[in-house]
């Protein structure tokens, strides 16, 4: 409304925008373009400010402004950089067994935190071959088997081994248990998995390299990096194809690593 009142009193836009559509459409896009060159927002920012104009008209009845939204180019996932995974995995193989179970499944089997925590025992299959886990509430209700790493593996039975000494261990089918007995909650497995990332020396947080998808992203990228076909990946995942095709877009990293290799005349 700042922006509007200068512009209003200066002449750049023509007609009343708070009730004429076509003035109300006219000021949306030149608020755009204020935006990004003016005040140099990012796509996201100014896309999340159109939406705003766009609430305020409709709530005065105009309907929302005809002004394209900026183009946000599609981003890889942010995964853990070697050392990174390395500290992580090191710290995880220090933690009490759950701890380490609950690690090992979100980085070796990639799935969500909600997805770990919803896992029963009946869920981990180890024949004398092999092996696999099965998502049943997955995103979307969709059930995925993944083969079990054999890292994975021999967590998952020493864990299996240990639960059945916790309390609530026969009356509860959940793989992961809390100290009650129950089931363990989402919140919980996070609060996990940020205090192994904690004694990791890892950033947690928003900004941080620690967050809660990332052990996922790093298994989609490792796998996509070293040449597993997308919709392997996908299938592994619980990803849409699209979705998992971003695991193949460069990194910030990557870019910076291309630009560091440009020839230097010494």
């Amino acid at each position: 409304m700042a922006w509007l009142a200068i512009a209003l009193a200066d002449g750049t836009i023509e007609g009343d925008p708070l009730t004429d559509p076509g003035a109300s459409d006219r000021a949306a896009r030149d608020y755009r373009t204020h935006l990004q060159t003016a005040l140099k927002r990012k796509p996201a920012t100014i896309n999340a400010h159109l939406t705003a104009v766009d609430d305020f008209y409709r709530r005065r009845g105009l309907g929302p402004a005809a002004a394209e939204r900026a183009d946000i180019p599609p981003a890889a996932p942010r995964p853990l950089d070697e050392g990174d995974q390395l500290a992580l995995l090191r710290e995880a193989d220090r933690a009490p067994l759950r701890d380490k179970a609950i690690a090992f499944t979100a980085f070796y089997a990639g799935t969500r935190i909600s997805e770990t925590t919803r896992l029963d025992t009946g869920d981990v299959r180890t024949p004398a071959l092999n092996g696999h886990l099965i998502v049943r509430a997955g995103k979307n209700g969709r059930c995925r088997e993944i083969p079990l790493h054999p890292k994975l593996r021999t967590v998952l039975e020493e864990w299996l081994r240990e639960r059945a000494d916790w309390k609530g261990a026969d009356a509860s089918p959940a793989l992961f248990l809390n100290r009650r007995g129950g089931r363990l909650s989402a919140r919980s497995a996070y609060t996990v998995l940020r205090a192994i990332a904690a004694a990791a020396n890892l950033p947690i947080g928003r900004d941080g390299v620690f967050t809660p998808r990332v052990l996922r992203h790093t298994a989609g990228t490792i796998m996509t990096r070293q040449g597993t076909d997308i919709v392997v990946v996908a299938e592994l995942l619980g990803h849409t194809l699209e979705t998992a095709r971003r695991y193949s877009l460069p990194t910030r990293r990557d870019r910076q690593k291309a630009i560091e290799r440009l020839a230097v005349d010494e």
